[in-house]
């Protein structure tokens, strides 16, 4: 399996085998609106799972529990606070947590008495902490100003080093995208939002933008003699790159999975709720979508946001009229000039004696065909060279045929 998928890969990186993947890009834009907007729509149904550190409260955690039950806080909690719903979440194996709303010291005191009793364990297994509004506030602004000064210095990065501005918009796309899907996907999930949440999501960030960057700097490779070369346009280039990457990208991202999956369940199954758990959930979703969009999203876009470019928009009409064979005349062309080359291709500073695109484009790179020859040129020996106009080839036929025919 290992050896099919090398040459699977191998296939892709010569462009000797070529995957949908810009010529589709309208089906993947359609799958991540709707993916994005059902599981919005669940996660704002279900409404935002916020931690301590961003609301505020008190937080008690109970160690050395023999029986973990959640109900015996709840109703200790609810005989003191009638009007508030704590959060009990398991810590471990023997260890509750219990976040309620903002208690003084004496409320503390007594709710962390009645919770030591409830468990049947010391009151000093009962450890309290407490979380102002003030600080709370303070982590969200930061939270925002964090990611708002990230997002501009690698947009700015970006645009200077492809020297292009379009490049770095669909990178941002592309990451938007992926911030949209995790968060959609933690918000459906239910997992507490926390400080180690942010960390991931920043952490997200930059694995998706460090694919998108790869991806596009093939791109910049395979699109430096664009105008320059008759084979492909500069959507087929652009998808020639997102295939030659496809498989690196894969590779990376299960190197990555594994050890974070592994992270997760033990976090999600043996330790309970905690650092690990908010961390590695973000990370999983994360990169499955940073993966997912630099490859299907981001070349794309990039095809989008550039077709309408002069350039680019003369190079590709001269190669889709040559492979339809079209030789008639445009805007200072006559209809008689040879080759029936249009304004379009001379602008694109195109050698007249190059080879026709359309030939050109049926041979892999490398690989030199020797082109097939024409029925009608067997009688003058034109076969291999480029056609001269038909009424300066007949003249020569026509003699061959009276000196054969003894006149």
């Amino acid at each position: 399996m290992s050896t099919t998928f090398a040459t699977f890969g191998n296939d892709l990186h010569a462009g000797r085998r070529i995957l949908p993947i810009v010529s589709r890009r309208r089906t993947w834009y359609l799958i991540s609106v709707v993916v994005v907007v059902l599981l919005g729509a669940l996660a704002v149904v279900r409404g935002p799972n916020l931690g301590i550190e961003f609301t505020g409260g008190s937080e008690f955690q109970i160690a050395g529990v023999a029986d973990a039950e959640q109900s015996s806080a709840r109703e200790v909690v609810r005989e003191h606070l009638p009007d508030n719903e704590p959060k009990v979440t398991q810590l471990g194996s023997d260890t509750l947590r219990v976040q309620t709303e903002q208690l003084d010291s004496a409320e503390t005191a007594e709710l962390a008495g009645e919770l030591a009793t409830a468990y049947g364990v010391p009151a000093d297994a009962v450890s309290t902490s407490y979380i102002g509004p003030v600080w709370s506030g303070d982590v969200t602004q930061k939270m925002a100003r964090g990611v708002v000064v990230f997002l501009v210095l690698v947009a700015a990065m970006m645009a200077l080093y492809f020297r292009d501005l379009k490049a770095s918009l669909a990178a941002m796309i592309a990451l938007g995208h992926d911030m949209l899907l995790t968060a959609a996907v933690y918000g459906v999930v239910g997992f507490e939002i926390t400080p180690g949440t942010v960390i991931g999501f920043l952490t997200v960030m930059g694995y998706s933008l460090y694919d998108t960057i790869v991806v596009f700097d093939k791109v910049r490779e395979n699109t430096a003699d664009l105008t320059g070369q008759r084979r492909r346009t500069f959507a087929e280039l652009v998808e020639l790159a997102a295939n030659q990457t496809l498989v690196r990208s894969i590779n990376t991202s299960v190197v990555a999975l594994l050890p974070i999956g592994s992270i997760l369940a033990i976090g999600a199954f043996l330790l309970g709720a905690g650092t690990l758990k908010d961390i590695s959930l973000a990370l999983f979703i994360g990169i499955i979508a940073g993966t997912y969009s630099s490859i299907f999203l981001a070349p794309g876009l990039l095809v989008d946001l550039r077709r309408r470019e002069d350039t680019i928009a003369r190079h590709t009409l001269a190669l889709e009229r040559a492979r339809r064979g079209e030789t008639g005349s445009t805007s200072g062309v006559s209809p008689g000039s040879p080759r029936g080359e249009d304004a379009a291709t001379r602008a694109d500073g195109a050698d007249p004696d190059a080879a026709d695109p359309a030939d050109a484009d049926a041979a892999d790179e490398g690989e030199g065909r020797t082109p097939e020859a024409d029925p009608a040129d067997e009688d003058d020996g034109t076969v291999g060279r480029d056609a001269a106009p038909r009424s300066a080839r007949q003249q020569p036929r026509r003699t061959t045929r009276r000196r054969r025919s003894g006149r």
